[in-house]
């Protein structure tokens, strides 16, 4: 780097928030796995504009844009895994707090 020049500062966050998601199964708590984010963000980056701004990171993490609606993404994100059966017969619930 020239003399001068301002040292450029590396983030690990590529989007403006940082959202925990939850999947609530019969009562019980636990992290949205990383698997169910990640099939749920490609289908979303394909078929739907409104949720692009999103990125899995880990079990119950994810980056968002600051114009993806946590409410929004917490429906769609529990139709979207109620329709592929992953509560395995029990209905299944989302929640997002944001980080």
């Amino acid at each position: 780097m020239p003399a001068g020049t301002p040292a450029l500062r590396y983030t690990p966050r590529m989007y403006a928030r940082k959202l925990h998601i939850d999947i609530i199964d019969d009562g019980k708590t636990r992290p949205c796995p990383l698997e169910w984010l990640d099939s749920f963000a490609m289908r979303n980056f394909t078929g739907s504009a409104e949720f692009d701004d999103t990125l899995p990171i880990a079990d119950g993490l994810m980056e968002a844009g600051l114009a993806v609606q946590p409410q929004r993404l917490a429906q769609a994100l529990q139709d979207f895994l109620n329709k592929r059966g992953k509560g395995q017969g029990h209905h299944l619930e989302v929640g997002i707090s944001e980080t």
